[in-house]
């Protein structure tokens, strides 16, 4: 039995094997159009990408050896093209030996390979799906996944002012720049300011937005409450108008010396101006002012549409057990929201970690702080920022972003985790 059964696998054997040579497997198996498909589809991508290949990974190793003939970022991104289209080759590869070892399989059960328009329809049937994503798949290959290789390579070389082409080669440094961010005073020391104040920023922004939109939401939602339409629009008017112009509009208002803040509004109440934008305290406050106006009209109108969706008859049970209006709210309406509207909220605080627009074009993440790349209202992706465009520390923003990253990933991973919605019933 055991003979019979390794001879029955004797074809489909021999034609993975023969597919060592991509082709030969399929013209073993008598498909000569699929097999002189496969082998010219081959020597082309030997012949067209063997140049990169032998540029591509000996830059990539090496970053260059030789100044100012070579450039280091250009030879690192030539050679993460060239992982990308070795992947895609190895994908290919695969797909030869898996045509030729399951065509291979039907010849030894007796069977008749497919002919080639068979098989180009049993692709079309049994693949369709992933025909049809797979242009957006490359596409999403060269603008995704290559951008986000490229930062994540970057932070394991010295990549900065003084190692740039075309006087300066950079080179591979490993963990280096990551252990620079925690033992240079002067990183380490700026990191973990900011750092606190984008956690402070996170949660308090965030927070504030939703707590004002739930609120908004109910309030409008009582059934006394007369001329709902029009309250509705009013309330969701900030959200209509583009957030850089709200956010330049405010900045103009909270000026020192001419905003409307203490010109009018302060003067009126007999309060002294405020420094609002050369005071790093008032600058904040400032911050979740605006923003708490740009967030609650989204979060306003979701928990509007909530609202309509919990039952009356639970408010009815409710009030026949002679609960309170507050005993409603805290154990119908607010676990109802929250349940419903987790992964909304959980959106709101990753947005915020990294909400660039309204840090820099409110004041640029200032006022200045002695001793200190970045802002007194700088978070984390805004520093980075600025130590790419400002102080050319590409290595360094880009280790920057890596831990940003694995930390906003791995924050919202756990609340989703955490979260009702994303649990199976």
């Amino acid at each position: 039995m055991d003979k019979a059964a390794k001879q029955s696998k004797s074809h489909a054997k021999t034609a993975a094997l023969l597919s060592i040579i991509p082709g030969l497997g399929q013209l073993y198996n008598k498909q000569l159009i699929k097999g002189i498909g496969f082998l010219i589809i081959a020597i082309l991508y030997v012949t067209g990408f063997w140049s990169l290949f032998n540029m591509g990974f000996w830059g990539l190793f090496t970053l260059g050896t030789e100044v100012p003939r070579d450039n280091s970022i250009f030879l690192l991104a030539e050679g993460l093209i060239a992982v990308l289209i070795l992947g895609i080759g190895l994908l290919f590869y695969y797909m030869n030996f898996r045509d030729a070892y399951q065509n291979g399989e039907k010849i030894d059960m007796g069977q008749h390979p497919e002919k080639f328009v068979g098989s180009i329809k049993s692709l079309f049937n049994t693949n369709y799906p992933y025909l049809l994503i797979s242009p957006g798949l490359l596409l999403l290959i060269f603008t995704v996944i290559f951008p986000i290789l490229f930062s994540f390579a970057l932070a394991f070389t010295n990549y900065d002012l003084y190692h740039t082409a075309p006087a300066h080669l950079a080179d591979w440094v490993g963990f280096n720049t990551f252990k620079q961010i925690f033992t240079v005073d002067i990183w380490r020391s700026t990191f973990f300011d900011v750092l606190g104040w984008t956690v402070i920023w996170t949660l308090v922004a965030s927070t504030l937005s939703v707590t004002i939109g739930i609120f908004m939401a109910i309030v409008v939602h009582q059934k006394d409450l007369r001329l709902k339409k029009l309250w509705r629009t009013v309330l969701v008017l900030p959200w209509a108008v583009p957030g850089f112009v709200t956010i330049l509009i405010f900045a103009g208002m909270f000026n020192d010396s001419f905003g409307a803040v203490n010109t009018v509004i302060l003067h009126a109440l007999g309060i002294h101006p405020v420094s609002w934008m050369t005071n790093a305290a008032w600058t904040k406050v400032a911050l979740l002012f605006v923003q708490s106006w740009l967030g609650f009209p989204y979060i306003f109108v979701v928990t509007t549409g909530v609202l309509q969706s919990i039952p009356e008859d639970l408010y009815e049970a409710a009030i026949m057990d002679g609960a309170t209006a507050w005993q409603k709210f805290s154990k119908i309406t607010l676990p109802f929201i929250l349940a419903q509207m987790a992964p909304i909220i959980i959106t709101q605080y990753t947005f915020n970690f990294n909400n660039f627009n309204i840090i820099y074009l409110f004041n640029n993440g200032g006022p200045a702080v002695p001793n200190s790349t970045a802002g007194g209202t700088d978070i984390l992706v805004s520093w980075i920022y600025k130590l790419t465009m400002q102080s050319n520390q590409y290595a360094l923003a880009a280790a920057l972003t890596i831990l940003l990253s694995v930390f906003v990933i791995g924050i919202a991973l756990w609340q989703f985790k955490r979260t009702n919605s994303f649990k199976e019933g």
